[in-house]
């Protein structure tokens, strides 16, 4: 048998066989490609044919490599949307359309999808989650990973593990029952893990599991031992950007990849660690093996990537899983489709002039255009007139300065002893300057701006770090605590503070604004300077545009109210604090359903906020962050092109009161999962209190009746099936979904009084009465026994209960399971 070369494609194959290629490596080159040749690239390593792998963001959409000035990308719907589409082949669609853009754009591997739970509703990346039951989470996020490698691109699943808070993240250790561990938040690992996922990126904070406290870019239990030896993942684990901060714990600890790079704890040191003996070269060995095989499965060694299957246009797919993932939260009276065509629409709220199509932070993408509310409506009622009113402002910060229209700007870099080393006249200064002259250590940026309007303008820099700001020769801010790459990881960076300066104008007059920047060092984010100039025009008061959008929606035929959250609130990097929308949006709501009672009220947000004046309106539509295709979708589902048949991933809270997990605070550096396995609806339905809507409520356009379970057969693996018959009892054509949850008998184990345990998705036409199988895998049914390191299948009676959400169930059924003894499968 004749042994391939190291260049030839089949010598990467399997994961032994990239072992046997590392071992024939010298340690050197080794360890080169253990740590990225730059922020998105990995080393290359001509000798193997190895050309470097390429990653990027994209929980949302694939960025880019960040190489292409006014780069674009497609952007999807929230994948909290995703998953409201309980939608499994949908899923699969989206994957595949990620890895559609990363080739596009380049990529090799997509930083996607995010599978954390939503374990309380106030966590920063909350909309980033699918959903907070782990079974759903696993339903939709599996698929997405097979659509994403089955055109030949790697999905890297986020982020291992317990990472779901955003308050000191880097730093705080959870700590998590071991039950909790296995049964919710490993789950959705280790349900990709048995797909074949082919890399997972290792979280910033630690972990406690009972067994071992570490940083989980060092975890060798949950690392090693759970998730290689035990789970069999033969993938990569890729650390979080700027999260390693170990050499030998981490290389021991099951880490395979440090990024981004050049630098970081690996590299020289790593190498005097081996030649001393303290890390094995073994341990190097497997993971350039995990590295090869990667760099094999995306076509990066010699190897030809799967092709790509040909597809619907990325923005039909946009437009149609944005309208079908809206979840109707109240629906009384005629639905808007039903009433005439509208001569005259009021579109009314700070969420329908700009809407909020993504959250903030890494998963930002910039798409080349985004439809908005109007532009939706326009298109599907051109006869209409439409007269949009924003209601009142609600962001705390003045919008972006755009500079070529309204002034010019100058970078002027200076180095250590305050020479200038660089001047430079900016067209288009869009907040950030990365290409900086290596001496410069600071920089002056001068913007000269033109204010025409008469009134009172408001002016400010946003910024970080060292810095002065003078606006109009007076001095705004001024700091002198200069800031690394800490900015960019708690992502203040990304939504700096200002201080305003009001400029009073009663003629046109030019102002200047003058900002003194230290140059940031980021570390592996590279050195930059940032700097936002913000403006806001005079205008008319909170009260007055209040006043203007109720006169608008009484004249009008038809009025839209889109509320929501925005970047200031819902973001990477930091957790909100209150779960009511920002500014005075329940009072526009409320004024407006005072003089229009049939308005439409569309809330515009990711993740959970109260709606006081829930009950009061008779249509209420939950859109998501609904990506490019906004308008276009809000505009299918009200004229009833779309049914919005999603359905609620998560529970809508009435009140911040009755929040089972009402913040994501560490004490003293730990953040304690005290609540166990009662995450999400689990803790709701143990506490008994009311939410304004239970998990897995939609209303969809139509009704249904649910007629009966005709039967119950426990199959020889332990998978549970079940027959259930619903009827169409509404006058149009919908999508319901068929959910059971799962009540066990009482033993020793902590159980939740009820999980989600299947589901399914029928069609039917009005009146027509349709039969669906609904499986409910043994997984579901089993319960992790800590004590013993083993799955077990508690025996007894069963009850399952079908219907429409947790809290509206329809059908009851019971099944026993017994057994000689407590069936066990090992972990």
């Amino acid at each position: 048998m004749t042994t391939p070369s190291l260049t030839a494609p089949e010598a990467y194959a399997t994961l032994d066989d990239c072992r046997a290629a590392a071992r024939a490596l010298p340690l050197e080159r080794k360890v080169l490609l253990l740590t990225g040749r730059a922020m998105w690239h990995l080393q290359a390593l001509p000798e193997l044919g190895l050309r470097p792998v390429t990653f990027s963001d994209g929980p949302v959409g694939v960025r880019g490599l960040g190489e292409v000035d006014g780069e674009t990308s497609i952007l999807f719907p929230t994948p909290s949307a995703v998953a409201a589409t309980w939608d499994v082949a949908l899923a699969f669609e989206v994957g595949q359309a990620f890895a559609r853009e990363a080739r596009a754009h380049g990529v090799d591997v997509v930083l996607a999808p995010q599978v954390n739970l939503q374990r309380t509703p106030v966590g920063g990346r909350h909309f980033e989650c699918f959903s907070e039951d782990p079974f759903l989470t696993s339903a939709i996020g599996v698929p997405v990973v097979r659509g994403i490698q089955d055109q030949g691109v790697a999905a890297c699943m986020k982020h291992y593990i317990a990472n779901d808070s955003e308050t000191e993240r880097t730093t705080y250790v959870s700590h998590v029952g071991m039950q909790a561990l296995r049964e919710v938040y490993l789950a959705p690992f280790e349900e990709a893990v048995n797909a074949g996922v082919w890399s997972l990126m290792a979280a910033y904070n630690g972990a406690d599991d009972g067994v071992e406290a570490g940083p989980m870019t060092a975890h060798r239990h949950l690392l090693v031992d759970v998730l290689k030896d035990e789970l069999g993942f033969d993938g990569v684990v890729v650390s979080d950007w700027e999260a390693t901060r170990t050499t030998e714990a981490s290389a021991a600890g099951g880490l395979d990849l440090v990024m981004p790079g050049p630098g970081g704890p690996w590299g020289e040191r790593l190498l005097a660690a081996v030649a001393d003996g303290r890390v094995d070269e073994r341990e190097l060995d497997d993971k350039v093996a995990r590295i090869l095989l990667l760099a094999h499965r995306v076509g990066a060694l010699g190897s030809e990537p799967a092709a790509i299957t040909a597809a619907e246009d990325l923005r039909a797919l946009v437009r149609r899983a944005a309208a079908a993932s809206m979840v109707v939260l109240r629906r009384e009276g005629r639905a808007p489709w039903e009433r005439p065509a509208p001569s005259t629409i009021a579109l009314i709220g700070p969420n329908a002039v700009r809407p909020h199509v993504l959250g903030g932070g890494s998963s930002t993408v910039h798409p080349a255009h985004v439809a908005t509310p109007a532009e939706g409506l326009a298109a599907r009622w051109p006869a209409a007139r439409i007269v949009l009113e924003r209601g009142g402002d609600p962001r705390a910060l003045a919008p972006r300065l755009h500079i070529p229209g309204r002034g010019t700007a100058i970078l002027v870099q200076r180095d250590d002893a305050g020479a200038e080393v660089a001047r430079t006249a900016v067209a288009d200064w869009r907040g950030w300057a990365d290409a900086l002259d290596p001496d410069a250590r600071e920089a002056d940026l001068i913007v000269r701006v033109r204010l025409h309007e008469p009134g009172v303008h408001r002016l400010s820099v946003g910024t970080v770090g060292a810095h002065r700001v003078v606006i109009d020769g007076v001095e705004a801010s001024a700091s002198d605590v200069p800031v690394g790459v800490e900015c960019v990881l708690d992502s203040s960076v990304n939504n700096p503070a200002g201080v305003e300066v009001e400029v009073a104008v009663t003629e046109p007059r030019e102002v200047e604004i003058l900002a003194t920047l230290a140059v940031i060092d980021a570390g592996g984010y590279g050195r930059f300077l940032r700097a936002e100039p913000r403006h806001a025009l005079p205008g008319p008061t909170a009260d007055q545009e209040i006043e203007a959008a109720v006169a608008a929606a009484r004249d009008a035929e038809l009025a839209v109210v889109v509320v929501g959250t925005n970047e200031e609130s819902e973001s990477e990097g930091w957790d909100r604090t209150t779960l009511a929308l920002p500014g005075r949006q329940d009072e526009l709501v409320e004024r407006v359903l005072d003089v229009a009672p049939d308005a439409v009220v569309l809330v515009n947000a990711g993740a959970p906020v109260l709606l006081p004046w829930l009950a009061r309106a008779r249509t209420v539509l939950w859109a998501w962050f609904p990506g490019q295709e906004a308008g276009h979708a809000i505009a299918d589902v009200l004229s009833g092109a779309v049914e919005p048949s999603g359905r609620l991933p998560w529970t809508l809270p009435a009140s911040e009161a009755d929040v089972p997990v009402p913040h994501a605070v560490p004490d003293a550096g730990s953040l304690r999962y005290d609540e166990g396995v009662h995450v999400g609806y689990r803790g709701w339905e143990r506490s008994g209190a009311s939410p304004a809507a239970p998990f897995g409520h939609g209303l969809g356009w139509t009704d249904w009746r649910y007629d009966a379970v005709s039967s119950v057969t426990v199959g020889a693996d332990g998978d549970l099936a079940l027959d259930v018959t619903v009827t169409n009892t509404g006058d149009r054509d919908g999508r319901e979904v068929i959910q059971v949850y799962v009540e066990a008998p009482e033993g020793a184990h902590e159980r939740p009084a009820r999980w989600l345990g299947g589901f399914v998705a029928v069609h039917a036409r009005p009146g027509e009465t349709v039969e669906a199988g609904v499986t409910i895998a043994r997984r579901r049914l089993e319960v992790w026994d800590a004590e013993a390191s083993s799955w077990v299948l508690p025996q007894g009676g069963y009850r399952l209960r079908v219907g429409r959400s947790v809290r509206d169930l329809r059908l009851d059924t019971a099944v026993r399971l017994e057994a000689p003894e407590p069936v066990r499968r090992d972990g």
